[in-house]
């Protein structure tokens, strides 16, 4: 089988880029001082600030969810809940977690595209004050949302806005943020502390590292933000590690072109089936991810050389990533292998 091992399902499948690993062998040298008091980690800090803002806190973690956990303690008492759309991360792919670590409720929004909007607060909102209701504190956002659309700055800025004025705070899930700011040709902090957000799960799993991820404040919560790290069992005692990863990504600008082959490839990839019959992509492709449907019987065929993930079954709503080492033949080969099945 001459795709083994590659395929479309996850950006996480994907191994981590050349130049993480070698930044990681690079800081592979002598002792230094441990939990993040070390060079690699202070320059780490200093790049996340020159892409964030100078006002920027930014805090080292090993996961995703690890991220969304350690920013959302931070922001919740645990009688207070979260907004969220119903398909967010921290709603379904994650164990609960968020729940279970803050002791909080998560308010589930149906959204056809992924995306919240500040019109869709108001239900969430109905029996603030109430104490027999857990209390919204906070409203998470993913960006790029888990159906591939991103939010512009404006959409989130009309967001942080209509929280703020609730007496909410705004966390954005981050793991996709670089694709969609290639997706805009905007900056990082644009999306974040240019349009009001208060915390940032931002991820780098996804776009070339080994398994490192950063919890960014933009309302001075830094000091506390270290106990909750702590306390959330994610801090490295080898930080340098992690922090010699986001130099490679941030240094030389890699977090770009990563993020800006997997959006290509995923505009190559719907282009591609949009040509094959009996094929409909139900959401725009913004970032990296590709959204369609297609008949049933196709599926497992299709699966059978190249893993994905139905992301919806009743409909057959299929969802195909792509990777910052996803390549044009491995695009265009996946494409033809659908056009065998549909013959």
């Amino acid at each position: 089988m001459k795709n083994a091992g590659r395929g479309f399902a996850s950006d996480n499948n994907a191994g981590a880029h050349p130049s993480v690993i070698e930044a990681v062998a690079g800081a592979n040298v002598g002792h230094v001082p441990a939990y993040g008091r070390d060079r690699w980690t202070a320059r780490a800090v200093e790049l996340l600030k020159r892409e964030f803002g100078a006002d920027a806190e930014a805090l080292l973690v090993y996961g995703g969810t690890g991220a969304n956990v350690v920013s959302l303690s931070a922001l919740l008492s645990p009688w207070q809940a979260v907004i969220c759309p119903a398909g967010a991360h921290i709603n379904v792919d994650e164990c609960g977690a968020p729940e279970r670590f803050t002791g909080c409720k998560l308010l589930p929004v149906v959204t056809p595209d992924g995306k919240l909007r500040p019109g869709d607060l108001a239900a969430a909102l109905s029996r603030l004050g109430d104490q027999h209701a857990a209390q919204p504190a906070v409203v998470s956002i993913s960006e790029a949302s888990e159906m591939g659309t991103v939010y512009s700055p404006a959409e989130i800025r009309a967001l942080a806005d209509a929280a703020h004025a609730r007496g909410l705070a705004l966390h954005v899930d981050g793991a996709r943020l670089a694709n969609a700011a290639v997706s805009l040709d905007t900056s990082l902090a644009s999306l974040t502390a240019e349009a009001g957000v208060d915390l940032l799960s931002f991820g780098g799993t996804k776009n070339g590292l080994l398994g490192a991820e950063a919890v960014i404040s933009f309302s001075g919560r830094g000091s506390e933000l270290v106990f909750v790290r702590k306390q959330g069992a994610q801090l490295s005692s080898k930080m340098r590690f992690l922090a010699a990863q986001f130099i490679a990504l941030l240094e030389s600008g890699l977090w770009r072109a990563n993020a800006a082959n997997a959006n290509a490839m995923a505009r190559r990839l719907a282009a591609g089936v949009e040509r094959l019959p009996r094929i409909r992509l139900t959401q725009p492709v913004q970032a990296n991810a590709v959204f369609a449907t297609l008949p049933p019987e196709w599926i497992p065929r299709v699966q059978a050389r190249y893993p994905f993930y139905v992301w919806n079954e009743a409909t057959f709503e299929v969802r195909w990533m792509c990777s910052w080492d996803t390549t044009a033949e491995d695009v265009d080969e996946f494409v033809a292998a659908i056009g065998e099945v549909a013959r």
